[in-house]
C-alpha cells in the first residue's frame, strides 16, 4: 500500500496551525486537533501550489515576531 501522504492521484487538504505552518493533509483523514484546513479538497499538485504561493516563511510565527523585534 501506498502511503496516503505521497499519491498523485489523492485528493488532499492544506492545513495551516496557530504558528502558520502548512502541512498536506489526505481528505480523508479527520483534521487533527489544533489545525484549520485552508485550502482543498483539491489535487495534491493544486494543493501544493498554494503552500509554495503562502508559505513564504517556514519560521514558526513565534519565533519569526522574536527575531523580527531583535532587529
Amino acid at each position: 500500500m501506498t502511503n496516503p501522504f505521497d499519491a498523485e492521484d489523492g485528493e488532499f487538504l492544506v492545513l495551516v496551525d496557530d504558528e502558520g505552518r502548512h502541512s498536506l493533509w489526505p481528505s480523508f483523514s479527520a483534521v487533527p486537533a489544533g489545525w484549520t484546513a485552508v485550502f482543498g479538497p483539491d489535487p495534491r499538485a493544486l494543493c501544493l501550489e498554494y503552500v509554495r504561493a503562502n508559505w513564504t516563511d517556514m519560521r514558526p510565527r513565534g519565533l519569526a515576531a522574536r527575531m523580527d523585534a531583535g532587529r
